[in-house]
């Protein structure tokens, strides 16, 4: 189970490589990533900078793999969370889950997305072309992680 949170773009392709790394008794992975929207709440967005606390941040990605470590029969479990300034169209996360059947990889992987969003501290800050704004929490998210 791998976490990180860093400011540098990382390679879809190569993080999932790394992830499978020749376990055979994988037969399924899934994987969510997500990236910068160029519109959020019908204003145009020219870029987003990402804040955390560190350590804190890291542990608590920490503690949602290890809950759905517990929750799901899965093999891995990869988080990479992007912090610092970011542009529409730029990766954000990557949540990448191996499992030896597609229903735990894709239900784990759900779960992890869901918990971060709520679980996780990070603050984000939305730049437009007339000032900028603090990106408030979404009911909505709520909602998604109390299906668990």
């Amino acid at each position: 189970m791998t976490v990180r949170v860093q400011a540098a773009d990382f390679d879809v392709g190569q993080e999932i490589a790394r992830l499978r790394a020749d376990d055979r008794s994988v037969g399924a992975i899934a994987s969510f990533i997500g990236t910068v929207r160029d519109v959020n709440d019908a204003a145009s967005i020219t870029g987003m900078t990402l804040e955390h606390y560190p350590g804190m941040t890291e542990n608590a990605l920490e503690s949602i793999v290890d809950d759905a470590r517990q929750r799901f029969d899965i093999a891995d479990a990869l988080v990479i969370h992007r912090v610092g300034a970011l542009l529409p169209g730029d990766q954000i996360v990557l949540v990448a889950v191996t499992s030896a059947h597609r229903g735990m990889a894709f239900d784990a992987c759900a779960f992890i997305m869901d918990m971060l969003k709520t679980r996780a501290p990070f603050w984000k800050k939305e730049r437009m072309p007339d000032g900028e704004r603090w990106v408030e929490a979404r009911p909505t998210d709520d909602e998604a992680a109390a299906r668990w």
